[in-house]
């Protein structure tokens, strides 16, 4: 027997989503009475027969639990009236939007709502809706995502905030940023600082900040308020983002540098992945190593390479083993968490690639490697005073030349304009009326000419352009190897790893690894300075400003006496060139 259809019959539905689609729409409470005020009563519909269904949900995808009871009494015909504010409120995606026209379609549903009441006679407006509705939330979505992955560009992780960290709330759409939360990021560091001695364990951690310094999240809507779990302190342990860098989307591969205070280093976050064994997840391997693409096996001319070990020596059995992939101990298997305080090492190593032939050279330790760049470095180094010295050297020579220079334009000038007219009169003698015959010049003296002045035309440009920079040219070049002699092996002593790597390149070419050693072919102007070094060691010495007046320009004397470094005045250094 067909189920009871009631006529008089109506459902109503009213949805509301805290996603950003519905960011401007009404609540439910607002949605229902607006629709009594204007569907209810002008159509003289009884509120008892009102049966209301209302959730907080998207519709961007199906899944509602309240819409899908809905439909399903729809098509067991317990009634045929459904009441909404708008048409969107029902469906924002086709599935659901089919099932809706599907309905009025072969049922005879009427959809009521403030503006119109849509029958079978409104399908094709229907199917326009309810695919406007669906184009909206996918424009909405990209849109969204674009935002989303700006805001990472940017340095700000879109995401909701870490423990220790809090929403900016104050802040404009678009500029929001990731500060600090006052009241639990005290906590958090002590919680690193806990476990960066080895001696305490993640759950013995979590104890501590939530049993002894009343650790609670920050409290939401319909969350928050309570310690943390378990689980969510080996996930903080393994974030990457208490040190700086986060994956935006997680597993896209696509890592920024953020723009929010750390908590802590990346050395130390190393540190405690190595602690927490396999429960750590690592940060992402973008090696950068110093010294690596610049030199070359001294055995089989193959590149150097550069590798990280990691070690571990055990608190309990003192055995020595290598850290990644393991969680345990191999030879006593107790848990890396539950050592105390295991010692932890770590090496890197610059050794030849071998990808030539056979090669038997070792690799040798990056703190070994600086010491002997270190002591390159050394053979160069001058004194502060003496680059001061040599610069202010330098202009007087540079004076001298500027004369000379002037001399030689001049001259250059001259012969350009000669060779200029000779040019215009071999021309001249070419298309002459005189010479239609070719008796005066023929085509292969006035091509055998044309190509002598114009080579000499050439040389002469280039003479002139070469002798304006020169003395320019010189002096700046020379300054700046005097700065890189007097204060490379403090830059490299103290600078990243781009700066040691641009010093070595700085010292010379031909960079060689071979037993061990590196060797170097140091660029001509340092080889002079070196050379003066040794017939000079004054040349390092060191004097305080405004101190040892007398010992000073003693030490000058010396210095202009070396014909090493600087030779007479009346000859070019071409030696610092």
């Amino acid at each position: 027997m067909a189920a009871y259809i009631d006529m008089d019959k109506y459902f109503e539905y009213a949805r509301k989503s805290s996603e950003a689609e519905d960011r401007q729409v009404q609540s439910i409470d607002s949605q229902i009475s607006d629709l009594e005020k204007t569907v209810t009563t002008p159509h003289k519909i009884s509120l008892d027969k009102i049966v209301i269904f209302s959730e907080n949900k998207s519709a961007k995808s199906p899944g509602r639990p309240h819409f899908t009871e809905m439909m399903t009494r729809i098509m067991a015909e317990e009634a045929r009236n459904i009441i909404c504010w708008k048409l969107d409120r029902l469906a924002r995606n086709a599935v659901d939007g089919g099932l809706i026209i599907h309905a009025v379609n072969t049922l005879g549903v009427n959809i009521i709502t403030p503006s119109k009441t849509y029958t079978k006679d409104d399908l094709l407006l229907m199917y326009m809706e309810f695919g406007m509705a669906n184009q909206f939330i996918n424009d909405l979505s990209k849109i969204t995502k674009r935002g989303l992955k700006s805001k990472a560009e940017r340095g700000w992780l879109p995401s909701g905030a870490k423990h220790g960290y809090a929403n900016d709330k104050f802040a404009e759409k678009g500029n929001k940023t990731v500060p600090i939360d006052p009241l639990r990021y005290p906590i958090i560091k002590k919680a690193w600082e806990l476990m960066l001695t080895g001696l305490y364990s993640p759950p013995q951690i979590l104890r501590i900040i939530n049993d002894n310094m009343g650790f609670r999240t920050p409290q939401r809507k319909k969350i928050g308020g309570k310690p943390m779990a378990k689980s969510a302190i080996y996930t903080m342990f393994a974030d990457t983002f208490y040190y700086g860098e986060y994956e935006y989307p997680v597993k896209s591969g696509n890592w920024y540098k953020g723009k929010h205070r750390p908590m802590i280093t990346q050395q130390e976050f190393d540190r405690v992945q190595t602690l927490l064994g396999k429960k750590g997840r690592p940060r992402p391997k973008t090696h950068q190593f110093s010294f690596t693409g610049m030199m070359k096996c001294g055995e089989c001319d193959a590149m150097i390479t550069a590798e990280e070990k990691y070690q571990i020596i055990c608190s309990s059995c003192k055995n020595k083993f290598a850290s990644p992939n393991k969680n345990s101990c191999p030879r006593c298997n107790i848990l890396i968490e539950e050592m105390k305080k295991p010692t932890l090492l770590h090496y890197t190593y610059y050794h030849c690639t071998k990808r030539k032939k056979p090669c038997e050279q070792k690799g040798i330790r990056v703190e070994e490697l600086e010491k002997q760049v270190d002591q390159i470095l050394s053979r160069i180094q001058i004194s502060e005073r003496f680059k001061h010295w040599a610069i202010k050297y330098l202009n007087e020579v540079n004076d001298n030349e500027i004369s000379v220079r002037n001399t030689i334009v001049e001259s250059v000038q001259e012969a350009y304009k000669d060779c200029l007219a000779r040019h215009d009169n071999l021309m001249r003698l070419k298309i002459s009326p005189q010479n239609t015959d070719g008796s005066l010049l023929s085509d292969t003296e006035f091509r055998t000419q044309k190509e002598i002045i114009m080579k000499e035309k050439t040389k002469l440009e280039e003479e002139l352009n070469d002798t304006g920079d020169r003395v320019t040219k010189w002096s700046e070049l020379t300054e700046k190897t005097f700065d890189f002699a007097c204060n490379a092996r403090y830059w490299f002593a103290n600078g990243d790893l781009i700066t040691k790597k641009q010093i070595l390149l700085g010292l010379g070419q031909n960079l060689i690894l071979k037993d061990r050693i590196v060797l170097v072919d140091l660029e001509k102007p340092l080889q002079f300075i070196e050379l003066a070094i040794k017939e000079e060691p004054t040349l390092f010495i060191k004097l305080e400003p405004g101190n040892k007046l007398g010992n000073t320009l003693q030490l000058e004397t010396l210095w202009s006496q070396n014909t090493t470094m600087l030779p007479r005045r009346d000859s070019n250094p071409e030696h610092l060139r």
